[in-house]
């Protein structure tokens, strides 16, 4: 029964979502010479147009600081300019780390004269992946509450064993880190003879931005920054994510429709995850799976407003959300991210011992941060072999590359006060706050015509025209909350039952 009432509220979630047709990459143009690279003519989709692009393989090493070191391949994709007459080209760079850079969208108004480049993140794409089912396995279980020690101490056990695993397969852990991602993208910058190049990065690949800058800032025309990520900031700010839950309260009870169903959506939502239940109808409530779904849907207004109604329908006694949002955390956590990436480029960067055995909660805690204690508590019980990159790359430093940094006010996962720390370090920076967006979904696709034109503009011009911005207030109303969801599903899927059984009692 699980299992179908998952699969028909995603299907209705993600009815129309198409899926892409597999790419097929050429063979390397050598295995054992850095940086060759071998590339086919093809075509490149993009919504209802197409594009010639190119498809191609890369040959980097490993760890550029062994001698020894091994081979591995990374896929590359080439869009091409409308144009003749190009700009500097444009590389993109997508959130994570744990997740592929081949997704990346281009924005299509800067393909008419800028070549778009999406280059793999080691470790994720290619020849090497370094996938942890043992930490997926960890997830899924979680015990009564994934939050616990006893899960954090089986979760950290289960990264123990993925990294032994490397190590005795032969793979270099310490050869996954951002530098070595940044000395990929150089590696297909000199491939493709270009001279300077754009940077369009997003969330976690706004570090990667940094850090190229700070690497190879001659290299760089311009970069555009959706959703900083400074350094430390793979820690997430608790008392930060309950100011920002009080400033969604502050707007919900100026909104006379939803203020009559909670006086006080802070209030409510520390009430009910303070106190909810093990179980609705049959179907168990895992405390902390819920907290981790409840923060990653806060990411984005529109699941924002899922979560809001899920927890004002908690209160009034109607677990049905906490128990979708629960079962939801296994159906796609576990296997959303590659998580020996997520570690090597977390842990290499950003590891603080100080953070990790230090209590993240404090009086009047509303969420605070429940993935920082999913991500780095287990760190406490599995000493995991990763060493870490030059401090001059793990601190703020100053850059001249003239960047462009654009946040939401309301974003959980990269609030604007990360734009702010890095905007005393950036000589030639400039941020722009728009009101009311969360995460990267938001900020490019909230106004999606007038965010491309803007960045379109700042890369081609250097300018930022912020005219064709407009106020969006935000709307919490919900015509599928996970509460109507699970309902629906449990009767569709108790009709079908009785349907069943029915029809057996009638043939016997």
């Amino acid at each position: 029964m699980k299992w179908l009432i998952i699969n028909f509220t995603f299907t209705l979630l993600f009815f129309g979502c198409a899926g892409s047709n597999k790419i097929h990459y050429p063979e390397p143009a050598s295995t054992d010479i850095d940086g060759s690279f071998n590339a086919k003519p093809g075509v490149f989709k993009f919504g209802e147009k197409e594009y010639r692009a190119d498809y191609g393989t890369i040959t980097v090493k490993e760890n550029r600081h062994t001698d020894k070191s091994k081979f591995i391949h990374l896929p590359v994709i080439r869009v091409h300019a409308f144009t003749e007459n190009q700009n500097e080209p444009l590389f993109g760079l997508a959130g994570g780390p744990g997740e592929s850079n081949m997704i990346f969208h281009p924005i299509d108004k800067l393909l008419y004269d800028h070549d778009f480049v999406i280059v793999g993140y080691r470790g994720v794409d290619g020849s090497t992946v370094l996938d942890c089912p043992e930490v997926a396995d960890a997830f899924e279980n979680g015990g009564d509450d994934l939050l616990s020690e006893q899960s954090l101490r089986e979760i950290g056990e289960a990264w123990g064993k993925c990294f032994t695993r490397f190590e005795s397969s032969g793979i270099d852990i310490n050869g996954y880190t951002i530098p070595e991602t940044v000395e990929d993208l150089e590696a297909v910058r000199k491939a493709l003879d270009y001279d300077r190049i754009n940077l369009l990065s997003e969330s976690y690949g706004t570090r990667i931005a940094y850090i190229y800058g700070l690497m190879h800032p001659e290299n760089i025309h311009r970069s555009v920054m959706i959703a900083a990520n400074p350094p430390g900031r793979f820690f997430y700010d608790p008392q930060k994510t309950d100011e920002q839950i009080k400033y969604y309260s502050r707007l919900w009870a100026k909104d006379s429709v939803m203020a009559e169903q909670c006086e006080d959506l802070a209030v409510t939502m520390q009430k009910v995850l303070k106190n909810m239940p093990e179980k609705w109808l049959f179907f168990s409530i895992n405390p902390g799976k819920v907290k981790i779904v409840a923060f990653a849907l806060l990411f984005h207004r529109n699941t924002a407003a899922m979560v809001f109604d899920s927890f004002v329908a908690a209160e009034k006694g109607d677990y049905s959300g906490l128990a979708l949002m629960s079962i939801a955390f296994d159906y796609v956590f576990p296997d959303m991210n590659v998580w020996g990436e997520f570690a090597t480029k977390a842990i290499s960067a950003d590891f603080d011992s100080s953070k990790i055995f230090s209590t993240t909660d404090y009086p009047d805690e509303i969420l605070g941060s429940p993935m920082n204690t999913l991500f780095w508590g287990p760190l406490k019980y599995a000493r995991l072999p990763i060493k870490m990159i030059p401090d001059s790359l793990r601190t703020l430093v100053n850059s001249d590359v003239e960047t462009l940094i654009l946040s939401g006010s309301i974003d959980f996962s990269t609030p604007a006060e990360c734009g702010k720390e890095f905007l005393p370090y950036l000589t030639n920076g400039r941020q722009l706050i728009i009101s009311e967006a969360g995460h990267v979904g938001d900020i490019r696709y909230l106004q999606l015509d007038a965010i491309k034109s803007l960045i379109r503009n700042y890369i081609t011009t250097g300018v930022v025209d912020t005219s064709n911005l407009e106020y969006v207030p935000m709307n919490f109303e919900t015509s599928w909350g996970f509460p109507k969801l699970a309902k629906t599903a449990v009767v569709v899927m108790g009709g079908l039952v009785c349907v069943i059984v029915a029809g057996v009692i009638l043939i016997f």
